[in-house]
């Protein structure tokens, strides 16, 4: 399946580290003629890390994308009812939005869209970057696996050795983990090395 002219909501949550991600994938969509809007989580937009300061964050999105940046729920809940996106995709995914998703928590600008997106039985496409993915939070993983019109990309351990439970997307499968998505399939296999 093609991505050009496929209507994207790319929602960013505060795994500040793996932002510049973010940026490459947009360009990546960008590159396959995919048309793409940027929603960002109260804390990417407000925080000023030793990373990106919030001013660069909203900066690179608008010039990635050519459009005004999602940053507010009231922007974000129309996302259903105006049918504004083929598809959403959540990365980097916290463990904090994961949490919140699985237990039906909308607070934030990126899980209203995900909301939103889900009330039209659209699919969304997580992108995981969590340091609890494998303790804390593997029951809220678990409980969104089976969830419907939710999709996960590819992941694994970042670090095995110093931190046992912590789990990343792999760059690599997001264009076919979003094909994929798109036709309401999970890709696999899920976990990778």
């Amino acid at each position: 399946m093609s991505l050009q002219n496929k209507k994207i909501g790319i929602a960013l949550c505060g795994s500040f580290c793996n932002l510049h991600k973010a940026f490459e994938i947009i360009q990546l969509l960008n590159s396959n003629g995919a048309d793409v809007t940027a929603i960002i989580s109260y804390n990417v937009a407000r925080l000023n890390t030793r990373f990106f300061s919030a001013e660069e964050v909203l900066s690179r999105l608008e010039k990635l994308t050519e459009k005004e940046v999602i940053r507010e729920i009231t922007e974000a809940e129309p996302i259903g009812p105006k049918d504004m996106f083929d598809i959403v995709l959540v990365l980097p995914a916290t463990g904090n939005t994961i949490a919140k998703l699985a237990n039906a928590i909308t607070d934030t600008p990126v899980l209203m869209a995900i909301k939103s997106q889900l009330r039209n039985k659209k699919p969304v496409l997580i992108g995981i970057s969590t340091n609890d993915a494998l303790s804390n939070n593997a029951a809220n993983i678990g409980k969104l696996m089976n969830m419907e019109n939710v999709f996960f990309i590819p992941f694994s351990q970042d670090d095995p050795e110093n931190k046992q439970s912590s789990v990343i997307f792999k760059d690599e499968y997001v264009k076919p983990a979003l094909e994929s998505a798109l036709e309401k399939k999970q890709i696999q296999p899920l976990i990778t090395v």
